[in-house]
């Protein structure tokens, strides 16, 4: 067995493309391995902004063999009356490459035939990859591809050299007008000479001699050392940014810090545009002091090392006092009129075609947000704070600070509003709503600010459902799962128990709908699609599928008591008594949807012929009387289990009665009780959907 290695030398690739195309190469090789019969051992990936590489260990040198059975003439036809083979089962035999004394009959559902078994030999391995590298390579998917030197391919930058090596041979091929062989080439300017690959595992330091940090993990490793060495040279600390760092490993093969610094005025604007312009722009790192505030230094990250940094730094703080400038002329602009007179601009700026401006959504978040306050119970103070902010929240979409720098909406709100004097909960709520803004993200921390997150995440949805704009497959182009997530997560971290449905009727109304029946028909699409987001939700922290269904499809309506009923279910279900208390209560279930009758609503306790069902009856109204108890104390636990003890008395009744009496009193009457006890069950769960052994 061998190691593979496979490495597309080409111009820069975003820095972005890289490690999906990784994934892709790395998944995309190992499966047609795999397909065509070639084991081998796990895989390592390689990458700098100028190639793309993996290593694969273990290849074996040729497929498995196949071995595969192959019909011939009926038994009949290749057999005489003696047992001895034909003319037709030595033909047979000679086609598929075997002895007549290899032939077997085999017993098929139209009859007996001859067959044959026919193994056919692995191939090398290297023949195979001759084939296999060059489809991997151009099936490696890209956010944007291009043509080069009128050639009939595409990858997302010309291809400059490819290195494929099994062992210490080349596998030799052809991608465009590039050859394979076991040339790379070295840094572009400390190494610029071709460079040699004798074998796979000569490949990391090969390179690393001519000036290249292929592996991804120690590159990583040398940035952060890069930047923290270069912040204390003044003093300070790298303010902690991993994506920065993920982003900066992608674009150098060498990397080398050097360490600039900027005017301290620009330390008077508000810090957040100031990392951002050094992030966002130039990729550049802030440097903080022990307080964790800002320092007028920032950390640049090289391609390479010259013999003059100093020269290298003053190119950058060149760059990033232009950038600074902007920021601080932007800031100071809009500090010429309030915060609030921007509210007014909103009208002029699109929400979407069918659903009005931004104006317009701020007028409806502001009224669902004051509705949701009340709705989770709390007091007029949090309802004059929510308003307030749902007021201001998209003001700053209209600033220049947020127009040059868009991930600073909500930020910029924040700030905007302390400078006006506005309440902290007030300015943070603003920043807080548009959260999480990614799966996983932080959630609102204040009350105000989870309330107005919901209201507006809410408005969303109701808006691009009620005008058919719903997600459909993979495409969901306005973020509605997210959002629906994100509601569900706020709703939970902060505990607020108010009706789904009637804040999404609410909130459709606010569209000016006003036909009940469309109302309805809406909000039922809507709870549907936030089911399956919490469905989802519970499944990703770690409930089995049938607890969820059989709760989810009860209700939705109140979020934390799902969850609630949903853990509490869960915990039952691992008690040792709990399947046949499962099989009971889906009998009880099965027997109502069976009966294809109306039930009656009333118990006739007089018509009652058997002791088990005067037992079970009086189970079940003390039963039902302790469950209300704990409802209204909040004891879902104790209520479950309280519906638990009325196994035994169910079983009894199933022992010692025929539901489906003769007489019909009677019957109905039985059914009566047992759909009594079935809608004290589907309080809690559809307990047809537990699953049981």
């Amino acid at each position: 067995m061998k190691s593979l290695l496979l490495e597309i030398g080409a111009e820069e690739i975003p820095a972005g493309y890289i490690e999906p195309a990784l994934q892709s190469l790395s998944s995309t090789l190992m499966q047609k391995l795999t397909d065509a019969r070639i084991t081998h051992g796990s895989a390592k990936v390689f990458a700098t902004p100028r190639r793309l590489a993996l290593e694969i260990k273990k290849v074996a040198d040729k497929q498995k063999p196949l071995t595969s059975e192959v019909l011939g003439p009926p038994e009949k036809v290749g057999l005489d009356k003696d047992g001895r083979p034909t003319m037709a089962a030595k033909k047979f035999a000679e086609k598929v490459g075997v002895s007549v004394d290899a032939l077997a009959v085999k017993e098929t559902k139209k009859g007996r035939y001859l067959s044959a078994k026919i193994t056919e030999k692995g191939l090398a391995t290297r023949t195979l990859l001759k084939t296999i590298l060059p489809e991997v390579i151009l099936a490696t998917p890209f956010p944007k591809t291009m043509k080069w030197a009128e050639l009939d391919i595409m990858f997302t930058r010309p291809i400059h050299s490819i290195v494929a090596l099994l062992g210490n041979q080349v596998i030799p091929f052809e991608v465009g007008a590039t050859k394979s062989g076991r040339h790379t080439f070295g840094h572009f300017f400390m190494h610029p000479k071709n460079v040699k690959i004798s074998t796979p595992a000569d490949y990391v330091k090969t390179l690393r001699e001519a000036k290249v940090y292929v592996d991804l993990d120690a590159r990583r490793k040398l940035v952060e050392r890069e930047i923290n060495k270069a912040a204390k040279k003044v003093g300070g600390r790298v303010l902690p940014d991993e994506e920065l760092v993920d982003i900066v490993k992608n674009l150098v093969e060498y990397p080398v810090a050097t360490v600039g610094k900027f005017d301290k005025e620009f330390l008077e604007i508000p810090r957040e545009i100031s990392i951002t312009v050094m992030r966002e722009h130039q990729k550049y790192f802030a440097v903080i002091n022990k307080k964790g505030n800002l320092m007028p230094y920032f950390i640049a990250m090289n391609n390479t090392r010259t013999k003059d940094m100093n020269l290298v730094a003053t190119g950058h703080e060149w760059v990033l006092r232009a950038r600074l400038a902007d920021g601080q002329f932007f800031f100071k602009s809009d500090l010429q009129e309030s915060f609030e007179q921007r509210v007014e601009k909103l009208k002029g700026v699109l929400f979407q075609a069918k659903l009005g401006t931004v104006h317009q959504k701020v007028q409806r978040v502001q009224k669902l947000a004051e509705y949701l306050a009340i709705a989770a119970g709390k007091g007029s103070t949090e309802k004059k704070q929510v308003s307030r902010a749902a007021w201001l929240c998209k003001a700053d979409l209209v600033s220049s600070v947020v127009n040059e720098f868009p991930k600073l909406q909500g930020v910029m709100g924040r700030v905007y509003a302390l400078i006006d004097k506005e309440p902290n909960n007030v300015a943070a709520a603003i920043e807080e709503h548009y959260r999480p803004t990614y799966s996983g993200g932080p959630l609102p921390e204040t009350v105000t600010g989870g309330l107005l997150s919901i209201a507006d995440k809410i408005d969303s949805i109701c808006g691009f459902f009620s005008v058919g704009l719903t997600p459909t497959g993979a495409a969901d182009p306005y973020a509605l799962r997210r959002q629906g997530i994100g509601i569900i997560q706020i709703i939970l971290n902060q505990g607020f128990a108010f009706s789904l449905r009637k804040s999404i009727e609410k909130s459709l109304r606010l569209f000016g709908i006003k036909k009940a029946k469309q109302i309805q028909e809406v909000a039922d699409q809507i709870l549907t699609f936030l089911q399956n987001r919490m469905t989802y939700q519970l499944a990703e922290e770690g409930f089995s599928k049938d607890v969820i269904a059989a709760v989810a499809d009860v209700s939705v309506d109140n979020v934390p008591a799902v969850w609630n009923r949903v853990r509490a279910l869960q915990d039952l279900k691992t008690a040792p008594d709990f399947e046949p208390l499962a099989v009971a209560f889906k009998r009880v279930v099965n027997i109502i949807k069976k009966a294809d009758v109306r039930i009656k609503k009333t118990v006739d306790e007089g018509l009652f012929e058997e002791k088990s069902e005067a037992a079970l009856y009086a189970a079940y109204k003390q039963v039902n009387k302790n469950v209300a108890q704990y409802l209204d104390k909040g004891s879902l636990d104790k209520a479950l289990h309280e519906i638990a003890s009325l196994r035994d008395p169910v079983d009894a009744f199933f022992e010692g009665v025929m539901v489906m009496d003769k007489q019909k009193k009677i019957r109905d009457n039985r059914l009566a009780l047992l759909k009594q006890i079935s809608d004290l069950f589907g309080l809690f769960a559809d307990f047809s959907k537990i699953s049981t052994s």
